[in-house]
This record gives C-alpha cells, sequence and structure tokens, in this order.
C-alpha cells in the first residue's frame, strides 16, 4: 500500500481518512497535468542549487515526461489508496527511479505545490474561457452590424420607453463582455505569479532559486514574501471567480433577455426549433429551455466567489486544511461557464428577428421624446417642448414622427463597434499568454 507523503508509521482511523481526503483523488484529476509542469521546474532548481546531480536530473526529467503525455493521453489515475495528485507522481517517480523520486520534494510542501497548480491550472482555463468570450462578441458584434438598422422598443422599468434597436441590444452585450474581459485580466495578473518556495508558507533554509521557476514556468513575476503567497490561497480562487461572475452575470441577463423577448406578448425573436423544447402536455410548445438553463447556471456562478468567502474568511495567516474545499468551488466553476458560452454563440446566429415590432401602433408612445427634442431643435424651451407633448398624448392627440436622427457615439445611427472590437482585442492582446505557452513548451522539450 502507498504511504502517505506526511506518514510517520501511525496507522489513521479509516473515517477520518475518508473525510479528510474527500474529493480530492476526483478533482485532482484536473490538476494532474500542471503538477508535473511544476515538478520539473523544481527539479531543475533543485540541481541548479546542488540539491540534485546532473546524472539525477535527466532520469527525473524523463520520467515526468512520460507522466505528463500520459496524462494527456488519460491513461492517468489517481490509484484508490494514494491521497491526491501530489502523492501519486511521486510514488510514480519513487517506483521508477527509487531514492531519485524520493528527492524531488526537497524545498517544497504540499502547500506551495497545490496553490502552484491551481495558479498553472487557473492561467489554462482562463485562456479558453477568453477564447470563447472573444467569439461571442464578436458573433454580438457581427449581429449588431446586420440588424443595424432594425427597431425595437426600449424599455424603463418594464415600460416602453424610447426607439431602441437590435444593433445597440447586440452590440451592449458585446460591449458588456468586453468590459468583463477587463476583470478577467486583474484576475490573471493575480494569478500570474509564482508561489513556489514559499513551502508551508515560511520559506526554506535551503538556497532555493525561485526566480529560476519563476522563468521556467513563465510567471510575470513570483509572489515575493512568503507568508503571503500561502494567504493567496482563496483570495486567488475568489479573484478569478469573481471575474468569471461579472461575465456570468452578463450572460445570465442576455439569457433571459432572449427568453422574455422569444415569448409571444413580446414576438421581438424568433428561435429556431432546433433550440428549443416541447411539453409532454401541450403540443404548441415551444420552451426557451436552454436559455433558462443558461441563466440558472451563470446564477449558480455568481454564488461561487460567496462559497469560497465563506469557507476562507474567518481563517488568519497560514495554511489551513479549510482551504482544500475551495478546489470543489473553483475547478468545475471554468466548465460550467464555457459551456454556457459555447451554447450561446452556436444558438444567436440562427435566431430569427422581427423587423416590424414598431408598425404595431401600442409602441406609438416611444416616440413621444423624439418629438419633444424636434420642437427644441425648432426653438422651443424644453420644459415648453416637454409639457406640449404630455398634453398630447393624455388628450390622445399625439401622432408619432418615426423618423430618427440619433448621430453620437453610442447611439442607434452611431454603434461604435469597430471601438468596442479594438477595446476587446487591446484587451485579450495584454494577456500575453504566448509567453507561458512559451515557457511549457521550453520545458517539456528540455533536453539534459
Amino acid at each position: 500500500m502507498a504511504k502517505k507523503l506526511w506518514d510517520k508509521g501511525v496507522v489513521t482511523d479509516q473515517e477520518i481518512e475518508r473525510f479528510t481526503i474527500g474529493k480530492d483523488q476526483l478533482v485532482d484529476i484536473q490538476l494532474a497535468p500542471f503538477d508535473v509542469l511544476g515538478s520539473m521546474a523544481h527539479s531543475i532548481m533543485l540541481e541548479q542549487v546542488g540539491l540534485l546531480d546532473k546524472n539525477e536530473l535527466a532520469p527525473l526529467l524523463k520520467s515526468l515526461k512520460e507522466i505528463y503525455f500520459q496524462i494527456e493521453k488519460e491513461g492517468f489515475v489517481i490509484e484508490p489508496e494514494v491521497e491526491d495528485v501530489h502523492s501519486q507522481i511521486e510514488l510514480i517517480l519513487t517506483r521508477r527511479l527509487g531514492d531519485i523520486g524520493k528527492k524531488i520534494h526537497s524545498g517544497r510542501s504540499r502547500n506551495d505545490q497545490v496553490l502552484l497548480d491551481l495558479k498553472l491550472f487557473a492561467r489554462f482555463q482562463i485562456e479558453k474561457t477568453v477564447g470563447l468570450m472573444n467569439q461571442l462578441i464578436d458573433t454580438l458584434l457581427s449581429l449588431s452590424q446586420q440588424y443595424e438598422k432594425v427597431l425595437m422598443p426600449g424599455y424603463t422599468h418594464l415600460q416602453i420607453a424610447m426607439p431602441s434597436s437590435f444593433g445597440l441590444w447586440f452590440g451592449a452585450y458585446a460591449e458588456s463582455f468586453t468590459d468583463d474581459l477587463q476583470w478577467l485580466l486583474a484576475a490573471y495578473r493575480t494569478v500570474n505569479r509564482n508561489p513556489l518556495g514559499s513551502a508551508a508558507g515560511y520559506g526554506s533554509s535551503f538556497p532555493l532559486n525561485r526566480q529560476l521557476t519563476t522563468d521556467l514556468l513563465g510567471f510575470d513575476s513570483m509572489n515575493y514574501n512568503v507568508v503571503y503567497a500561502q494567504m493567496g490561497r482563496g483570495k486567488m480562487e475568489r479573484g478569478v471567480t469573481t471575474a468569471i461572475a461579472s461575465a456570468a452575470s452578463t450572460l445570465s441577463k442576455l439569457a433571459y433577455d432572449a427568453c422574455l423577448y422569444s415569448s409571444q406578448n413580446f414576438g421581438f425573436i424568433q428561435l429556431p426549433d432546433a433550440f428549443t423544447t416541447g411539453s409532454s402536455i401541450m403540443p404548441h410548445k415551444k420552451n426557451p429551455d436552454v436559455f433558462e438553463l443558461i441563466r440558472a447556471k451563470c446564477n449558480l456562478i455568481q454564488s461561487i466567489p460567496t462559497q469560497i468567502a465563506m469557507i476562507t474568511n474567518n481563517l488568519p495567516s497560514g495554511y489551513f486544511r479549510d482551504m482544500q474545499i475551495t478546489k470543489e468551488c473553483f475547478i468545475p466553476a471554468f466548465e460550467l461557464f464555457d459551456d454556457c458560452l459555447k451554447m450561446t454563440t452556436a444558438i444567436l446566429p440562427h435566431i430569427k428577428v422581427n423587423t416590424s415590432i414598431l408598425d404595431d401602433p401600442r409602441y406609438d408612445l416611444i416616440f413621444s421624446v423624439e418629438n419633444v427634442n424636434r420642437l427644441v431643435l425648432e426653438g422651443m424651451p424644453f420644459r415648453e417642448a416637454y409639457k406640449k407633448v404630455g398634453d398630447e398624448v393624455s388628450s390622445g392627440t399625439f401622432h408619432p414622427q418615426k423618423e430618427l436622427h440619433h448621430t453620437h457615439e453610442g447611439s442607434i445611427g452611431n454603434l461604435c463597434n469597430d471601438a468596442i472590437r479594438d477595446l476587446k482585442n487591446e484587451l485579450i492582446s495584454s494577456f500575453h499568454f504566448e509567453k507561458w505557452h512559451q515557457a511549457e513548451q521550453a520545458l517539456l522539450n528540455r533536453v539534459e
């Protein structure tokens, strides 16, 4: 039976062991490739500072690369009696290399090891999420241009208010997601700092070269203070999921609009039959279940930062086992949100837009502001123009003038979609994902 990394010859009660391991064996599978990369960088550093011999480093890196590619082929498992991914990888190395495998943990703890894994995982996942958001924003901007001149009612207090357009509606969500990229970029910059070498949170008496592992793993910088590095556990996860929650809030609102506007009482858009579901007793039903589930899942995602905060908020400095539970909230958040992004991007181009909504006289009053503004442009003071049109509305003599002349930036006639696209592209380029891609590829290509 495999021993625990902390084993001191005392048999742990089986129920205690079950309870403390929790879901680690399940969730840690997603951390496996990142644990290998971190171990490769750590091994290279150990050799550089004299804690490994050159002839020990070569077989270590060779075995770690073999494990990495085994993980890629989904042939890696955490054995039932093994506590977590860190223990499994060290166990494999020890089986293959004997005492050399036992040396790899010098100068680190599972505390900084798991935090490193989570940061490498988050860095990888953020890039995927940013890519999917990029596709969705481009889809929304394309639809905004396509339906630039198709008018729809705008609402305040869910009462018809002023003329809007599908160009504005689609474009509004494109810009909202672009702002959400700002949140993700801020979170990414916190993620992309190296905690390795902080060990259990108080550093090490070994002469570690933390800058070397920072460079080998393509981080922007390190978490300098070793106590803070451990304090970052939970804070990092909360920051990242807060950014994801911001984007999920945007997507939830879009899904709500899609459900509302596709209902018969509105009839602004029509979902293709293939993207709707039916009723077991009502043969006419075409339900927007996909958007309802996107809304629900995005609302669930918005609770995750609070879940993480409730786990970690009342902890003092230092490591505590409470932090283990954050993985169960944090790791699934990406897949949950990414799935919602994919579904939305797939559906939106197939939506049928009602191009004659404002022909219906029930929406005539939304042009009242247009009439007021015309009177003001002709020289009437605004308050007099407002009263005149208000009296016409009250007396039933109001006649809308439906020709619109909106020219300022961001209005119906000047959507500024190119500026939104430029901002989006600038933000995405600011992540500099290529830096860590190059570093990881150099690690995997390294020959001793």
